[in-house]
């Protein structure tokens, strides 16, 4: 008999370093130690056994079952480890989670609307020149019909870093360059940034201009004209009308303030208009014969129109923002209604 339980107990051991998962493992051990399992049938024996050998016979069978069961034990220890590991490596991403919505950037409102610019003129013919934002005095100024003695040299104005040297106030020198450097017919925007010594809810220090240059033969203030009501239309809408009143620059005769109808009232008066019903929104004028005469251009042959305005004025007008300051504060739940698909 001792024979018999030896061989079951080698026989258990053997077929357990077989077993590889929790199902071949469930059913080994029934085998074993089930209901009807081989070792439970030992026990349901012991009626056969004699009264005398009865004590120490099942003693012999419980030790075994208790160490087949030890041995089941260990195996489903291991199994269920490995199994984990298995589980843990094919759930690496687990499909089952809820998504987590990746957020998505935007253009700022003053590259959308600055896009929205370019692409109006460019869509009437205008190339893009980008000149130097550190500049000399002579095309920020001179070649401009801005001599030295000119109240717009003023130094609480403009960034220096000589008496020659400085941060440019405007984009012009770079119409100025092309002038220099390109036979008209010529027809550029100069997009970039400027720098003033100015700073409110309305002024910025750094600021984004684009300035519009053309030059060719019979060009006059009726082309400008022309050109900036498409402009005001592609940019707002068919509604609104522009309004030009005399002003002065050095660098244009005669020059020009233009106006649009207020696009929140559309001329009634509100208060983004300040009652007045139009908005002012950029400078112009025709180009003043000295400027082109500097540039190596024949003002008998040659006439031309320039136009400049600043980005964040668009901008401000096109969505209702009061403060220019807003733009720069990288204010997230500001940027964000710029968002829109």
């Amino acid at each position: 008999m001792q024979e018999k339980f030896e061989e079951l107990r080698q026989r258990a051991k053997q077929e357990l370093c077989d077993v590889t998962s929790s199902r071949a493992l469930f059913e080994l051990k029934s085998k074993y130690l089930g209901k009807n399992g081989e070792v439970t049938a030992l026990l349901r024996g012991l009626k056969d056994v004699p009264a005398e050998e009865r004590s120490s016979f099942g003693k012999m069978i419980n030790d075994l079952k208790v160490e087949i069961s030890a041995y089941f034990d260990e195996k489903e220890i291991l199994i269920k480890e490995k199994e984990i590991a298995e589980k843990f490596e094919k759930e690496k991403i687990d499909i089952t989670l809820p998504g987590k919505e990746q957020p998505s950037g935007s253009l700022h409102p003053l590259n959308i609307v600055k896009n929205q610019i370019l692409e109006a003129f460019c869509g009437m013919g205008f190339e893009i020149f980008e000149g130097p934002e550190i500049d000399n005095d002579y095309y920020c100024f001179q070649a401009l019909n801005i001599p030295k003695d000119h109240p717009a040299r003023d130094m609480q104005d403009t960034f220096y870093f000589t008496d020659n040297i400085l941060l440019r106030p405007h984009t012009s020198p770079g119409q100025v360059r092309t002038m220099e450097n390109k036979k008209p017919p010529i027809k550029i925007l100069s997009p970039g940034r400027v720098y003033r010594a100015d700073d409110d809810a309305s002024h910025s220090p750094m600021f984004h201009q684009i300035e519009g240059l053309v030059v060719d033969k019979g060009v006059s203030l009726c082309d400008l004209k022309g050109l900036l009501d498409e402009f005001v239309r592609i940019m707002f809408d068919d509604e609104t009308k522009t309004r030009f009143r005399p002003s002065y620059f050095p660098f244009t005769e005669p020059s020009v303030e233009v106006d649009v109808t207020c696009c929140k009232c559309h001329g009634k008066g509100c208060s983004l208009c300040k009652g007045t019903g139009w908005i002012e929104i950029l400078g112009a004028g025709v180009v003043n014969k000295k400027v082109l005469e500097m540039s190596g251009i024949d003002s008998d042959v040659y006439s031309g129109l320039a136009f400049g305005l600043g980005i964040e004025r668009i901008t401000m007008i096109k969505y209702g923002i009061s403060d220019i300051r807003t733009f720069f504060e990288s204010n997230v739940k500001f940027l964000k209604q710029f968002n829109r698909r």
